[in-house]
């Protein structure tokens, strides 16, 4: 995204009190504003407190929090709760919100409470030039629209992602949009055959933030920037200054025909077995079709690492066969596609680097949860090879934790992963010696040593206790033939005898 060193920047905080207490907040907010505030830094704040409730889980048949507000407001006799009111008139997200923000307005003036004089100056941005950069594969690009304030300028920036239908991820408010234009116009200017730079029709524009801001908006957990939620309803008020968006022509399906026709154009170019280049060319257009309907043969390397990604994740299903031939088909795809798209030679070795290092990762993360499991055995037999895997998925469940916020998958052959593993699945109140006797047991589990430990677990799971309740009665065995609780070291014939007494 362009630079945002000047950007109005300030992570929403998170809402940690009672609801109640919040509205409280947010009226004194307001009757801190203070005679004569500029009407940017009204629409900012009330942008700021709406964001904050983008964070506030609501239960079913629960009224938006933004009415709720509004009705709080409106049972207060403040000149906050008029300022609130009157800047919700304008700034709330919704035509519902803003009536009724209006029509509460008028109950507090009619109490004697006055309007902010301010309010008249609320929702008048006038929308100047737009502008966007992004790569030439048309993977994202940075929206920024210019809007005037009197003798004041601010520009929306907006990261468009169209790997993902054009959702928008970030929303940052500029304060000095012009310096930002210039940043965007250098970076084209440096990079001419990788970066694009251009003006965009103010129609247009509006059309991509009210259509990438409803995709997100759309999605139940979306990846976003921590300002997205606190520059939201700004976006949509200052949107409003802009022309009526533009009508995209209806997008035409591709039929079954058309899919093969193409696909069996992409076969005889590729110079790959056919089977496999017809079933992994099908799923690259597939996978276009579903994510990029307007050009399913866009070629970009986000768009290629998203459908690694559907592979990995099993939202495409390919043959076993044909694993082996990800790496040359995807490579020989993106050569025809390039080449079908105009693309410079300079701007597909660049998509060729970065398609290959995908590549790579994808060859990396590529196996099944069986050879994952497996990684530090030799062969088995089919039977061994059942009971074993029965045997380590009992003793660890899943292989994914989180560290930092971030899913990661973890190798459950090294011993320490495995215990990471371990430890993120236990809950929070499990002491410390009981913690590490159950990874302990884990790691018995794992190695399938003494043997003793599996056969009990087999005979409880007879017994249809569950995975915790199992556990808990192994620990209880381990800790009662502890000989020292400070090096856990256990008496092994104890250990046995009391595996014993569980089964």
């Amino acid at each position: 995204m362009s630079p945002v060193s000047r950007a109005r920047k300030k992570a929403p905080q998170p809402v940690t009190h009672s609801v109640t207490g919040l509205f409280k907040d947010v009226l004194n907010d307001f009757s801190a504003l203070g005679a004569d505030p500029s009407p940017v830094d009204v629409e900012l704040l009330t942008s700021e407190v709406l964001g904050q409730f983008h964070d506030v889980p609501l239960e079913e048949g629960d009224e938006p929090l933004g009415l709720e507000l509004i009705a709080f407001a409106q049972r207060k006799i403040t000149p906050g709760a008029a300022a609130l009111l009157a800047a919700l008139k304008v700034v709330a997200e919704s035509d519902v919100e803003r009536k009724a923000a209006e029509d509460g307005l008028q109950v507090v003036l009619g109490r004697g409470i006055p309007e902010p004089t301010w309010a008249a100056g609320l929702g008048r941005a006038t929308a100047g030039e737009c502008w966007r950069t992004g790569d030439v594969y048309g993977d994202e690009s940075s929206l920024l629209c210019v809007f005037s304030h009197g003798d004041q300028q601010h520009g929306l920036l907006a990261l468009l992602d169209f790997s993902e239908a054009g959702r928008v991820r970030d929303l940052v408010v500029i304060e000095q949009p012009g310096e930002v234009l210039a940043e965007m116009r250098a970076q084209a200017d440096a990079d001419p055959e990788l970066v694009v730079f251009e003006a965009v029709e103010p129609a247009e524009a509006h059309r991509l933030l009210a259509d990438g801001l409803a995709a997100t908006d759309h999605l139940d957990e979306a990846d976003v920037s921590e300002d997205y939620a606190r520059f939201h309803a700004v976006a949509l008020t200052w949107s409003r200054a802009l022309p009526e968006p533009a009508l995209v022509p209806e997008i035409a399906e591709w039929s079954e025909t058309e899919r093969a026709a193409v696909v069996e154009q992409f076969v005889a170019a590729s110079g790959e077995d056919a089977d496999a280049a017809r079933a992994i060319g099908g799923l690259l257009l597939e996978h276009g079709v579903r994510t990029d309907p307007a050009n399913p043969l866009r070629v970009g390397p986000e768009k290629l690492a998203r459908f690694l990604e559907g592979l990995l994740g099993e939202e495409y299903e390919l043959d076993a066969d044909h694993e082996e031939a990800v790496e040359p088909v995807v490579l020989a795809w993106v050569q025809w596609t390039a080449e079908r798209a105009g693309l410079t030679e300079t701007a597909i070795a660049a998509l060729d680097e970065a398609v290959a290092d995908y590549l790579s990762e994808y060859a990396d993360e590529d196996d099944s949860p069986l050879e994952r499991y497996f990684g530090d055995v030799g062969d088995l037999s089919p039977t061994e090879l059942a009971d074993a895997l029965e045997r380590r998925m009992f003793a660890v469940p899943s292989l994914t934790t989180e560290i930092e916020d971030e899913e990661v998958d973890l190798d459950p052959t090294d011993p320490d992963q495995r215990r990471a593993l371990v430890i993120a699945e236990a809950d929070e109140d499990e002491d410390e010696q009981r913690l590490v006797l159950r990874a302990t047991i884990v790691d018995q589990l794992w190695d399938d040593e003494p043997a003793e430990v599996w056969q009990v677990v087999q005979r409880l799971q007879e017994g249809e206790l569950d995975r915790d309740e199992i556990f808990e009665r192994l620990i209880d065995a381990l800790e009662s033939s502890l000989l020292d609780s400070e090096s856990l070291e256990y008496d092994a014939d104890g250990y046995l005898e009391a595996l014993a007494e569980l089964a």
